[in-house]
């Protein structure tokens, strides 16, 4: 099949740092080409991608330099050019949100959407009321809840390159926190519960601008001379097998409807346990008592944080390899982008094209 991946400009594809979109657009792309399809990329210049790329701008967004920059401009000028070679592909597959539907309603059946952020802002039922000829895919059942009646062509869960990264058959003795630093990422819990249990905590993890303020007033004071807990900040896929294969658990002591959760299942890659809260997500992703734990409260984690070295990490591994690789992912997506080159209808029936798969 002939298939363009469109994917948001904030970052390189993939990430150079912090980034999840982007990075499992890399990762689907690079899977779709290995599967044998002609796949044409949409993304910045410093793409490093399988695919045939086009590129619509110089650089990423967030790390351009310029101190004077226009996100909407950028996707307009991206959107400019997928739609000038669009009767090329078979599929266009979105990862934009919704900004393209006023550009592409006329030809919304040789379309598919991923939504990848969460779904409960004010604004966003009426945009899918508007434009309901446009077959979205959710990244968890989850994430459907505040858009039930939204024109759904299925759930196709994340998957990672497996060779990225390295299994660690045992780990190193702490404890891990990757992200960002947010209030509802929680890294105040993850705090809490290393300096209960007396073990090292390691935080790699964004500080954006908008979160500085609670980095400064919550976090820091928590960590401040506090020889357990250690705040590395960013880091790149070089970094991760490392980082996460030496620790004893991953902490994702989230309390929002995270629509995936992408760190749980690089964590499972290098296999290592998540110890995770119940919500958005995460109980799709986890395999309770087999690749760790999901938890109601600060002392069920505790609990569980103990009892992570008894999960056998091979396993961990292995599931991630049968449930989140990249090549599981695309396999998803084309029966997907199958059933509408073949002509499916995608609306309202899409929703049944999921279970029928």
């Amino acid at each position: 099949m002939k298939i363009a991946q469109v994917t948001p400009l904030y970052e390189a594809v993939p990430p150079r740092l912090y980034g999840g979109t982007e990075r499992v657009v890399a990762h689907l792309t690079d899977a779709l080409v290995d599967l044998g399809h002609d796949v044409t990329l949409f993304a910045s210049a410093e793409a490093e991608t399988k695919a045939k790329l086009v590129a619509v701008r110089d650089q990423a967004i967030r790390l351009d330099p310029a101190p004077l920059k226009s996100d909407l401009a950028a996707h307009l000028a991206q959107l400019a050019e997928v739609r000038a070679l669009a009767d090329q592909f078979d599929i266009v597959h979105f990862h934009t949100d919704m900004v393209q539907f006023p550009f592409f309603a006329d030809r919304a059946e040789r379309t598919l959407t991923t939504l990848h952020g969460r779904l409960d802002l004010k604004d966003l039922p009426a945009v899918y009321k508007r434009w309901p000829q446009f077959p979205l895919v959710s990244i968890s059942d989850d994430q459907r809840r505040p858009l039930p009646f939204a024109n759904w062509a299925g759930t196709v869960h994340h998957g990672m390159n497996a060779d990225l990264y390295r299994f660690s058959p045992k780990s190193d003795g702490y404890l891990a926190f990757l992200g960002r630093i947010s209030p509802e990422k929680r890294p105040d819990r993850a705090i809490g519960l290393a300096k209960r249990l007396g073990k090292r905590l390691r935080i790699a993890a964004k500080v954006d601008s908008a979160d500085r303020g609670y980095f400064d007033e919550v976090i820091a004071p928590m960590m401040r001379d506090e020889p357990l807990i250690e705040f590395i900040g960013e880091i790149g896929d070089h970094q991760k097998s490392a980082f996460l294969g030496g620790a004893d658990a991953l902490l994702f002591p989230i309390d929002w409807p995270e629509p995936f959760g992408l760190v749980m299942i690089e964590a499972m890659a290098c296999g290592t346990p998540v110890v995770a809260y119940r919500c958005g997500s995460v109980p799709e992703v986890i395999d309770h008592g087999l690749t760790g734990f999901i938890v109601d409260n600060d002392d069920q984690a505790a609990e569980a944080i103990l009892r992570t070295p008894a999960l056998d990490r091979n396993r961990v591994r292995r599931r991630f390899e049968e449930r989140f690789s990249s090549e599981a992912m695309a396999r998803r997506y084309v029966a997907l982008y199958e059933k509408l080159r073949d002509g499916a209808a995608v609306y309202p029936s899409l929703v049944e094209l999921a279970a029928s798969a």
